[in-house]
């Protein structure tokens, strides 16, 4: 249950947390931090209802969106953090929210939040974008044990997860995405919205199991959706030729032969994933 009693402004403003503990952004990391606590408001709201909800949230920073996750009716909120020098800065946070916040010390993709958090479970995060696409592969593969993903990434990269056919932006991550999660864009940020600004747009991507997925399995999907976008000018009777005996794959899935994979919806690929893992046009 909430505790009523915190307020995310009650704490020091983020910027005397980060000049009192000396917490430069690094690079390497991927950081840059959402300081207005208007802005993690909005996206802990973006996440919908939490209550009964353990949600894990990666890469915390200082903490601002946090303080508004343990300000939300999430029932307890699990940070996950690789860099040392937040874990003594976050300690305010912890202290204030009464036993609702954990903090890990752990590089997020070591972490399985299946086997740390309880379900129902969900993930919040402002995801550092050098990690972004990797740490959503491996929650896409588990959707179903999460109420939601609420996430953040580079504006290009969630512009890819919510394309459809046909357009430029639509490639291997908008099918994956697509066939597992409902995915909707909930609002953009500017660079200025950070501390210190990145060189591009950011977005934050709402994302739900999808209630009746197409059948197919995930590494036949994957293959299919490789070889396809690995040569995706080229006709998927020549992009497909690494899986065997494209003709006939393409036959059994009810594809043109013609057709190029930025053409292909996601129940056409479910369609070859399924034909695929069949053995359909497999070289003896």
């Amino acid at each position: 249950m909430t505790d009523a009693a915190f307020d995310p402004h009650s704490l020091p403003p983020l910027r005397d947390v980060i000049a009192q503990h000396g917490l430069a952004a690094r690079k390497a990391l991927g950081q840059n931090f959402l300081l207005d606590l208007n802005l993690t408001g909005r996206i802990a709201r973006s996440a919908g209802d939490l209550t009964g909800v353990t949600v894990v949230e990666v890469g915390p920073g200082p903490g601002g969106l946090t303080r508004a996750l343990v300000a939300s009716n999430a029932k307890a909120v699990i940070a996950i953090e690789r860099d040392q020098r937040f874990i003594a800065a976050l300690q305010d946070l912890v202290d204030a929210a009464n036993g609702r916040l954990t903090i890990i010390e752990a590089d997020a993709l070591d972490v399985d939040p299946v086997d740390i958090a309880p379900a129902p479970r969900a993930i919040a995060a402002n995801l550092p974008y050098n990690v972004a696409t990797p740490l959503l592969i491996g929650w896409l593969k588990r959707i179903t044990e999460y109420v939601s993903l609420t996430l953040m990434f580079q504006k290009e990269v969630a512009d890819r997860l919510v394309a459809r056919p046909g357009t430029k932006a639509y490639g291997r991550l908008s099918v994956i995405t697509q066939w597992c999660a409902d995915a909707r864009v909930q609002f953009n940020l500017p660079p200025r919205a950070f501390t210190p600004p990145p060189k591009v747009e950011s977005a934050v991507v709402h994302l739900t199991p999808r209630a009746n997925p197409e059948p197919a399995e995930w590494a036949a999907m994957e293959a299919v959706t490789a070889a396809a976008f690995g040569q995706r000018r080229k006709m998927l009777r020549q992009s497909l030729k690494s899986l065997g005996n494209a003709e006939a794959l393409l036959a059994e899935a009810g594809l043109t032969p013609t057709a190029r994979a930025e053409e292909i919806d996601v129940p056409g690929f479910a369609a070859l994933a399924r034909a695929h893992a069949a053995g359909v046009g497999k070289r003896a």
